[in-house]
């Protein structure tokens, strides 16, 4: 194979182009068209109230699950999960009408963490699991992309003898 860049089929006898009549650098080269200016984006008073509406509550949802706890037990902390569900419904929807700040969502974030982070003895299961899936609701909704490993683990108790239960 040739590798030297040059084709045996032409081949250049040396004649110089006349260039005589030619004008150079008569017009100037187009510029591109300047980029319209974007006017920043101001929310809406209401907009921002809400936001700072939801920076409270969930900036207050640790404490208020703890004094539910504390007040009511296990029960307490079902009950608080159904209010957590309807924030979550609000925060979804104000996040698809896109007006969520980002200190919004931080604030969720950082009040899941919080959540699973409370030492809260819940001997029933269901209830732990129905919390634990709320959080990971929220979570999912906010950052989709990332896996979390900060979850309670559930403790099912074990009959004594649970090889009876074995049908072999």
């Amino acid at each position: 194979m040739d590798f030297t860049a040059k084709n045996a089929e032409h081949v250049d006898f040396g004649g110089e182009v006349d260039y005589s009549g030619h004008q150079w650098f008569q017009e100037p080269p187009p510029r591109p068209e300047p980029q319209p200016v974007v006017e920043p984006y101001i929310p809406e008073q209401s907009v921002i109230m809400q936001n700072e509406a939801f920076g409270f509550a969930l900036g207050a949802a640790p404490n208020v699950l703890y004094g539910r706890y504390k007040q009511y037990g296990q029960l307490g902390v079902l009950a608080w999960c159904s209010e957590f569900g309807e924030l979550i419904d609000s925060l979804k929807e104000l996040g698809f009408r896109g007006n969520m700040f980002v200190t919004t969502r931080t604030q969720a974030l950082r009040t899941c963490e919080e959540i699973l982070k409370l030492k809260l003895d819940i001997e029933m299961q269901i209830i732990l699991m129905y919390l634990s899936s709320q959080v990971a609701r929220l979570r999912r909704f906010l950052d989709g992309e990332r896996q979390w490993d900060d979850y309670p683990a559930p403790k099912f108790p074990l009959p004594l003898d649970y090889r009876q239960f074995n049908p072999s």
